[in-house]
């Protein structure tokens, strides 16, 4: 920890827009490892997210290769999603802190330390927007396969349906009701059970989806400012589109550097 934690303070000193090093005062040292261990703990977090979307994506395509999938594939995922929530709520939470803490030293403007806390906060409010755009990436990515696998399933049956039939039949979040939608069509027992696996798949993805999307905007809204103060806008000037799925909170900042990434 200690040698990172000497990695991150030199690059800190020498990350200063004007290319100079700078002196970080004696009697500020305390309060700024203190510092530097809340960002590498939020970068630890943040590591463990990156692995843990890679790991789910893998489970993810698992499931959609197989008719139904097994349960032990689904405990993994549940168990990856709550992993991904944790480590997701400390990150975001200490990025607050950090936030709040710079607020109320926002009087300290020509201080080094609160350029080198301001720095590191940006950078690691960018990596954090990055990676979670990731993971609903995926989670849209399976969502969006799971309900075509069920159009082709029921199309199979020569049941055909829209995508706005479809959306009304899975959102009743009832698998029961879904199934009971259907059953008057000339369905087999296989093809039936592939329909109830995707409709659950895409029950269990749901409440998960909105409190990402929820997380989303709280975290967007804090970083967007403190990402933009600290990175030139016009390396984004010629960005037209955003990467973020599923958002529509106009935040024109965040939302260019997302696209570069």
């Amino acid at each position: 920890m200690k040698d990172r934690l000497a990695q991150l303070k030199e690059v800190s000193r020498t990350s200063d827009a004007g290319g100079d090093d700078i002196e970080v005062p004696v009697e500020s040292e305390a309060f700024m490892d203190d510092f530097f261990a809340q960002i590498e703990d939020i970068r630890s977090s943040i590591d463990k997210i990156d692995e843990s979307v890679t790991e789910i994506k893998k489970l993810y395509s698992t499931i959609l290769s197989a008719p139904t999938s097994d349960q032990k594939t689904q405990d993994d995922v549940e168990a990856l999603t709550n992993e991904i929530k944790k480590s997701a709520n400390n990150a975001r939470n200490k990025l607050k802190s950090i936030e709040r803490q710079l607020e109320s030293n926002a009087d300290e403007r020509a201080s080094a330390d609160l350029r080198i806390r301001k720095s590191q906060h940006a950078i690691l409010a960018k990596k954090f927007v990055e990676v979670m755009t990731k993971y609903n990436e995926a989670q849209v990515d399976f969502r969006d396969k799971s309900k075509g696998r069920i159009a082709r399933q029921l199309e199979i049956t020569g049941k055909t349906t829209t995508d706005e039939e479809l959306d009304e039949m899975l959102e009743g979040g009832n698998s029961a009701v879904f199934t009971a939608g259907i059953m008057d069509s000339k369905i087999n027992q296989q093809a039936l059970n592939e329909i109830e696996a995707r409709h659950k798949d895409i029950m269990r993805l749901e409440s998960s989806i909105k409190e990402l999307h929820d997380m989303f905007v709280d975290i967007a809204m804090l970083v967007e400012n403190q990402v933009c103060e600290i990175l030139q806008p016009k390396v984004f000037s010629s960005i037209h589109s955003s990467r973020l799925t599923n958002y529509s909170h106009p935040l024109s900042c965040t939302s260019s550097i997302l696209a570069v990434l």
